[in-house]
């Protein structure tokens, strides 16, 4: 598990093209068979990818931790963005296809990962943060029907938004969020962006209460966002390419601009779950 450290926007607007890239951007989260984490001290969230190919994965604690398995003291949120694949947890397995997610509430102990097809494998991107309690376990999904254990996405948390004149026409598909799917405090979800817009989050904005990180994927190799960060009058660039993630303290603005369309996941944790509790910046008052 690889551990990140804090920062201090009084710092972090000194830094050099790499130290911005060494502090914040996670540059690759899905290697063959293995489990990928990194740990921030910005609200402790965790944030890593498990990529099975040929074996199933096991999802450990650490050391990092000091607990006696990964879920002791936490609730983690998880999006497949590949093949069908397969979670199991205390004994029980549930079938995960593409864009689908899962919610695993805390004490959980035995979590492992496999995929359906070795040529196809699954590609899970893992938020998991500290929780003061238990909330059921659940299966995420975007259509069909809820059952016993299976959430569908509400209507009303699909929302559509901006304009191909604007270059922001986007859907927002909140995957966990109070009155749908009940966690402690992380909230997760996936933005998708129109052929022909390119902007994900404008005009942008920062929440003290809560900090976020970003997943970018649906980019050709060739492709790239400029993901902006820091203060709204002290504002910094990450180029971001596919299936990197950046990490934003709750006094940054997060947005980005593509080379073209693509598609990213958003996770929050911190102070409250109030979606729409943000400070907007004037786009005027940009620097």
């Amino acid at each position: 598990m690889e551990l990140r450290t804090a920062a201090s926007p009084r710092d972090v607007k000194n830094y050099t093209t790499e130290r911005l890239r060494e502090e914040f951007l996670i540059p690759q989260l899905f290697f063959a068979d293995d489990i990928k984490l990194v740990y921030s001290h910005i609200d402790r969230i965790i944030t890593g990818g498990a990529m099975p190919v040929k074996e199933t994965l096991v999802l450990k604690a650490g050391e990092e931790l000091r607990a006696d398995y990964f879920l002791e003291r936490r609730e983690m949120g998880v999006i497949n963005i590949g093949g069908t694949g397969f979670i199991t947890i205390d004994g029980k397995t549930y079938e995960v296809g593409h864009k689908e997610g899962m919610y695993i509430g805390r004490g959980a102990k035995d979590i492992t990962f496999a995929s359906v097809n070795a040529d196809a494998p699954a590609k899970f991107y893992l938020n998991s943060a500290p929780a003061h309690m238990t909330y059921p376990t659940v299966l995420i999904k975007r259509e069909g029907e809820p059952s016993e254990g299976v959430v569908i996405v509400k209507d009303e948390n699909k929302v559509e938004l901006g304009s191909l004149e604007d270059s922001n026409h986007r859907t927002i598909c909140k995957y966990i969020l109070p009155g749908q799917v009940e966690s402690c405090q992380l909230e997760m979800g996936m933005t998708s962006l129109e052929p022909g817009s390119v902007w994900n989050t404008m005009p942008c904005h920062t929440h003290d209460r809560r900090m976020e990180v970003y997943m970018y994927f649906e980019l050709p190799e060739d492709a790239f966002v400029m993901h902006y960060m820091g203060e709204p009058t002290e504002t910094r660039h990450i180029v971001v390419r596919n299936e990197q993630a950046v990490i934003s303290p709750s006094w940054s603005i997060h947005a980005g601009s593509g080379s073209r369309n693509y598609t990213f996941i958003w996770g929050m944790v911190g102070e409250n779950q109030d979606f729409d509790d943000m400070d907007h910046c004037e786009m005027k008052d940009l620097m």
